[in-house]
């Protein structure tokens, strides 16, 4: 039961940790080529990482095993960490992350068209 509930938990932290990390590069990144500058300097790349490590690793360690992990096949040692099914949740996260984002980066500090014209 703790051997399960120790994997799910890894598994959980790196979707997170993956999720973030991709995003923070394409928008360091992306931010640089486009802007001429980084959206993220880089001692605010280190604390979101700083924080995101925190509450990962509280989550991580707080959450209790429960019967019903004893309901479940066991995962055999050939299986990958990160499936298929996480793939898609880090890709669609990243995706919806990196939109909002890019809109507020790119479209937010442009003035409101209604504004201009008063």
């Amino acid at each position: 039961m703790w051997g399960r509930n120790v994997y799910d938990s890894i598994s959980k932290f790196l979707q997170f940790q993956l999720t973030v990390n991709i995003v923070a590069v394409i928008v360091a990144f992306t931010g640089a080529c486009i802007t001429q500058d980084s959206p993220l300097k880089a001692v605010q790349m280190l604390w979101v990482n700083l924080i995101m490590d925190t509450f990962a690793s509280l989550a991580l360690a707080t959450e209790p095993p429960t019967e019903a992990l004893l309901l479940r096949k066991p995962y055999g040692r050939n299986k990958p960490l990160i499936s298929r099914t996480m793939m898609k949740n880090i890709l669609g996260h990243a995706v919806y992350q990196l939109t909002l984002i890019f809109t507020l980066l790119f479209v937010g500090e442009s003035p409101p068209r209604l504004a201009a014209q008063l």
